[in-house]
């Protein structure tokens, strides 16, 4: 049975209609509204206080994302992932990731040391506080500055698309303290091989990253399967 959204009184606010996609984004990934979950138009309308223009608008730039699903008839819906299709889409994330990073050259450039040093500050001083949007945008962040520094754009780019395809399956984990522990620990690791020239330990250690939030989701998705 698919489960329909519903706005709390509590919940409603007034928003500036250019942040209803950012806001919709968040409420998707963090898990308020759970995967299959129906989202009506006068239900966000209601939740982020704007009009249905920019609940329109926020619902295609989703779907273009990969995390809402419109269907004729039907209407919107949290897009679920079956387990397949996680691991096809970790597939191809991995391997974009991979040659990524061993296209970095070693060792890394001071600048782009005190370019991750400074955004790693920032993300752990937005986990310190519980901030899950900040700790969301500081992450996403620090992984886009680092592999920008493969010096592909192109490559850059799909490797943002498929980043954006696992956020509802990895942004839990940014919200989960030991799936934060670990993140922090990895990012100040990878800052350390960067000052090496060991690309293949920096390249696995960035495949390495992702495991943890691929694994939970399957766990959690078999778990309702269960029940």
């Amino acid at each position: 049975m698919t489960e329909t959204l519903s706005a709390s009184p509590a919940a409603v606010r007034r928003e500036d209609p250019d942040d209803v996609v950012a806001r919709l984004e968040e409420d998707i990934i963090f898990g308020r509204f759970p995967p299959a979950a129906r989202l009506t138009e006068d239900a966000l309308m209601s939740r982020y206080g704007t009009s249905r223009h920019f609940v329109r608008q926020a619902l295609v730039d989703a779907e273009r994302r990969g995390i809402v699903r419109r269907e004729k008839n039907v209407g919107a819906t949290v897009r679920f992932y079956s387990a397949e299709e996680v691991r096809q889409i970790y597939e191809v994330r991995e391997m974009l990731t991979r040659q990524a990073a061993l296209m970095i050259p070693l060792p890394a450039p001071q600048a782009l040391i005190d370019e991750l040093t400074a955004l790693q500050r920032d993300y752990c001083a937005k986990a310190e506080v519980r901030d899950l949007r900040g700790i969301h945008e500081t992450n996403d962040a620090f992984h886009l500055a680092l592999f920008s520094a493969c010096g592909n754009p192109y490559l850059v780019r799909s490797l943002q698309d498929y980043m954006n395809l696992t956020l509802p399956m990895r942004a839990k984990n940014l919200a989960d303290r030991d799936g934060l522990a670990q993140s922090r620990r990895q990012h100040e690791l990878m800052i350390e091989l960067l000052k090496g020239r060991d690309s293949w330990a920096l390249a696995q250690l960035c495949v390495d990253h992702m495991q943890f939030s691929k694994s939970d989701y399957l766990a959690r998705i078999a778990g309702d399967a269960e029940r």
